[in-house]
């Protein structure tokens, strides 16, 4: 839909709301009200849950000169753990000089994949050697990380990043970002997703709404949870999406986000299931996001807040990160739509002054490189709100609507939004 048509589509839209609260001697019954409303709400998801389920899925193909990754089962994994050593075991018999090949996980090493919407992992690769004191150290810290994921698929068993640092601190000289670098360089070695290793992440993120799942064989109506929502499991091969009615996914930036909606049971007035991320994504949040999209093929829409960091999440969700790029094609989606707080809802809602915080010059930085990447290159209404926010030097939080009443949210913005198909 084009920008001009958005913006008569929404201000019709918007005169029919204003138009009814001119008159509050026919202020109608509030159950019926919000019946029309929501059906008009949902007509343009609707549209875009028909198109969804028309396009066929297409099968992964893997772009020349990036690397391909596959799923292993916990058998799969140990055996190319034992090819991996093997041969280091013939370097050595043959030359006493083992190398240790990892792919290049730098930015010259990401690739755009244009066709398939995502940020994968080139084929360069880097040389871990053992001829020298520095060298050896890394590879040694490599060696370690990969005994302990042979162990625990042996074991059939899991941990966490965390778990992996205290089993030598010592070696990873006291600081997680050793062990936690060396954790995925060796899953993209072995050309696996880290979830194959049995490494997991913390669970980080919650889920609520229309939606019923089985966790570990315990079935659970994500509608029966109180506010606080079933904690996204990272052990995602042990859950089951059993039925869902829902007709969207809201994925919110913020817990606050999401305990509005669930205080408002907002899956009853619009049919929606809500995850939310607590900030950056954890690969669990990502991975059950694409799980739901894909299985119930209906429409995603992010809400985060108006700022470089809310766009840069936004595109994590949708196309990759570029830290764990090789896991794209398992963690993306990218039909996701970002559904606000968008640069131009700032005056279109009249957020007030003092709800508007000023650009810091790390914001101003950040915007600039975030027009550089090639995704947002071909997408211009991005590159519209952008603009629009390095212009205005402006941000603002998804909490700025409460200026207007705690369920300003769920009542006008949302609705308003959907209504109007105004998102990117």
């Amino acid at each position: 839909m084009s920008l001009k048509k958005t913006e008569k589509k929404k201000q019709k839209k918007l005169n029919e709301y204003t138009e009814k609260e001119s008159k509050p001697e026919k202020k109608p019954n509030l159950k019926s009200s919000e019946k029309r409303s929501h059906k008009r709400v949902l007509s343009e998801v609707r549209k875009l849950k028909k198109e969804l389920r028309s396009k066929k899925e297409k099968t992964f193909k893997k772009k020349e000169g990036t690397l391909l990754v596959t799923e292993f089962s916990p058998e799969e994994a140990h055996k190319h753990i034992h090819e991996w050593v093997r041969e280091l075991w013939h370097q050595i018999e043959e030359n006493g000089r083992p190398v240790l090949e990892i792919p290049a996980r730098t930015a010259d090493n990401i690739i755009f994949d244009e066709e398939a919407n995502l940020l994968l992992l080139g084929e360069k690769t880097l040389k871990r050697s053992f001829h020298t004191l520095t060298s050896v150290a890394d590879a040694t810290r490599t060696m370690k990380v990969l005994k302990i994921i042979h162990d625990l698929l042996t074991q059939k068993t899991h941990t966490t990043k965390r778990g992996v640092y205290y089993q030598d601190p010592k070696l990873f000289n006291f600081d997680q970002k050793y062990s936690d670098k060396l954790i995925e360089d060796i899953a993209a070695a072995l050309k696996t997703t880290r979830n194959s290793t049995n490494v997991i992440a913390a669970a980080a993120g919650a889920c609520i709404g229309r939606v019923v799942i089985k966790d570990s064989g315990d079935k659970i109506d994500l509608t029966k949870l109180g506010k606080g929502g079933w904690a996204i499991s990272p052990l995602l091969d042990e859950i089951e999406i059993v039925e869902s009615d829902a007709e969207l996914i809201f994925v919110v930036e913020k817990d606050a986000a999401r305990l509005r909606l669930a205080e408002a049971k907002y899956w009853n007035h619009i049919p929606c299931i809500v995850i939310s991320g607590r900030g950056a994504p954890s690969i669990a949040n990502r991975a059950f996001l694409r799980r739901l999209v894909k299985e119930l093929k209906i429409p995603a829409f992010a809400l985060v807040d108006s700022d470089p960091y809310g766009h840069y999440i936004f595109s994590v969700y949708l196309r990759g990160s570029k830290r764990l790029s090789y896991e794209s094609p398992f963690l993306a989606t990218p039909t996701l739509k970002l559904l606000g707080v968008l640069n131009r809802d700032l005056d279109y809602y009249d957020i007030p002054e003092e709800a508007r915080i000023p650009m810091s010059k790390q914001d101003t930085e950040r915007t600039k490189q975030l027009l550089e990447e090639d995704f947002i290159k071909k997408n211009y209404s991005w590159i519209e709100d952008l603009e629009g926010m390095l212009k205005s030097g402006q941000k603002a939080e998804i909490q700025a609507f409460e200026g207007f009443g705690f369920d300003y949210l769920t009542s006008t913005y949302l609705p308003q939004k959907l209504e109007t198909g105004d998102w990117i």
